[in-house]
């Protein structure tokens, strides 16, 4: 399935490179391959190369936005992060990791959704969160 086809997202914003598996209203997995190349480690004032943990939350949000917008009713409307209530850093990220990103969406009531999200490298948890989407009608 495209990633473009169901996000609004692109380059640079968009970070999901592939969507392996979703349910309409239930739940989304996506894939992120880490590169050297990305837009984030191209800065000169970056000492490592650890991806930045606000753009793993932007990873679980996008693959939420996925599971939300692959409903019927909710097809091209727009999903806003509406916020996180609980983020939990296990591990950083390096060029050469590959990030699986899955998102169980737990409550949707009209223009609120809600849902837990875990990102994994090699089987190992990277971030579990649970987030908040507001769907504008």
């Amino acid at each position: 399935m495209e990633v473009t086809s169901l996000i609004p997202q692109r380059y640079p914003v968009q970070l999901l490179d592939r969507i392996v598996s979703v349910e309409p209203g239930v739940g989304a997995t996506a894939e992120k391959l880490v590169t050297i190349n990305e837009w984030f480690f191209q800065s000169p004032t970056l000492t490592g190369r650890t991806m930045m943990r606000p753009l793993l939350l932007e990873i679980l949000a996008q693959t939420g936005v996925v599971a939300l917008l692959s409903i019927p009713e909710h097809h091209r409307q727009n999903v806003f992060f509406g916020g996180i209530r609980q983020a939990d850093f296990k591990a950083d990220v390096h060029p050469g990791d590959r990030l699986e990103s899955t998102v169980t969406l737990t409550k949707l009531r009209r223009q609120i959704g809600t849902g837990h999200g875990m990102i994994t490298c090699a089987g190992h948890e990277v971030v579990s969160a649970d987030l908040t989407f507001v769907i504008q009608t």
